[in-house]
C-alpha cells in the first residue's frame, strides 16, 4: 500500500485526503489539525472513523479542504477519511464504517431564501389593519 486517496464532502465544503501508513499525524492545509480546526469537537469528529475502526494512529493523514465553515469542513474531513479508510483491502474496515453511518454523504445544505420574506422559512408580520 503507497497512498490511499479520496475526497469527502459537507455542505459547501469539498476535502481531498491521503492516507498513509504512519505514526498517526494530521495535516490541514499546511497546519497541524489542533491549529487548523481549535475547538475540540471539531478534531472529535474527524477521529470518529479512525476509533470505530480502531486504526488510530496507524495512518498519516494529510488534507486539503476547501469552501464553507469550519463545521462543514471538519464534516468533509470525516467522510473523506472514511472513504481512504474503505479502499484500503488489506484491512476490511468497510463495514464497521458502514455501521457507523460514516460512509454516507450528509446531503443537507441551507434552504435558500424566497424573495419577499426575510429568510427561508420566516414570514414578514400580519397587520390586520
Amino acid at each position: 500500500m503507497n497512498r490511499l486517496y479520496a475526497t469527502g464532502r459537507r455542505k459547501v465544503s469539498a476535502a481531498r485526503v491521503w492516507l498513509k501508513r504512519g505514526t498517526g499525524q494530521f495535516t490541514v492545509n499546511g497546519q497541524t489539525i489542533a491549529n487548523y480546526f481549535k475547538r475540540e469537537v471539531l478534531q472529535m469528529l474527524i477521529k470518529q472513523p479512525f476509533e470505530a475502526t480502531e486504526t488510530l494512529g496507524t495512518y498519516d493523514v494529510t488534507v486539503t479542504v476547501k469552501g464553507g465553515g469550519l463545521s462543514g469542513q471538519a464534516g468533509a474531513v470525516r467522510h473523506g477519511i472514511s472513504r481512504a479508510l474503505q479502499r484500503d483491502e488489506a484491512q476490511n474496515l468497510g463495514p464497521a464504517l458502514k455501521r457507523g453511518g460514516f460512509l454516507t454523504r450528509d446531503a443537507r445544505m441551507v434552504e435558500r431564501k424566497k424573495y419577499g420574506q426575510p429568510g427561508a422559512r420566516k414570514r414578514f408580520q400580519y397587520s390586520k389593519r
